[in-house]
């Protein structure tokens, strides 16, 4: 079982900074608005995508001091997270301006290859759920790789539960302890959701994501 967390490499054009190490990537807006336009559906509202870099050699993500949407008329800023994710906006009128997306990194830009990761909107990061909120997290993920293996099913993961993810020095409490791997990641599967009436946690998590096999 794993997480889906896509790693794909895209084409970009790479200039240098005044700083002594930090490179740029410029990728096509139309890159990340094929993968966000996926979630513009009531029953995937729930969950986002978040774009990141992942070092080809090194198990971390690359650097990121700082994230722009770039089109002729304007720059538009995004957030980049504490984990060096970002967002971005789902928008048909940024694809059609041929709008880039630049990204400066800390990093050496031939070594960091696209990751694209499917969790939940931060809105949903609490420390208590309900069943039916946790049912309803399952459901979202799961209508997700049912929408998209509809016509090549044989290709596409499944979900088979959620995984709430945590800094490694967090202890969870004891009764959850065999749910939890090697990463301090809290594995639920769908059968432990649909029997347990609710989810206590000492803190936030840092996302949720889905345990997907296929």
């Amino acid at each position: 079982m794993k997480i889906i967390n896509i790693m794909m490499p895209v084409a970009f054009c790479l200039g240098c900074h005044g700083h002594l190490k930090a490179e740029t990537l410029e990728v096509e807006y139309a890159s990340f608005y094929s993968h966000v336009k996926k979630l513009n559906d009531p029953e995937t509202n729930a969950l986002r995508f978040a774009f990141g870099f992942q070092h080809i050699s090194e198990n971390r993500l690359c650097d990121i001091n700082r994230a722009d949407i770039v089109t002729q008329k304007q720059t538009q800023k995004l957030t980049v997270e504490t984990n060096n994710r970002f967002t971005v906006p789902t928008d048909k009128i940024l694809k059609m301006a041929k709008a880039k997306v630049v990204i400066e990194l800390d990093d050496q830009a031939n070594k960091c290859d696209m990751s694209v990761q499917l969790e939940t909107l931060p809105k949903f990061l609490k420390t208590q759920y309900g069943r039916a909120e946790l049912i309803m997290l399952f459901n979202q993920y799961d209508a997700f790789f049912d929408e998209m293996g509809s016509f090549l099913s044989f290709l596409m993961p499944s979900a088979q539960g959620l995984i709430f993810h945590f800094h490694h020095d967090v202890e969870l409490p004891n009764s959850l302890q065999p749910f939890i791997d090697k990463s301090n990641s809290l594995v639920l599967s769908k059968a432990w959701l649909m029997e347990n009436s609710q989810l206590m946690l000492p803190i936030k998590p840092l996302r949720i994501t889905a345990i997907i096999e296929k």
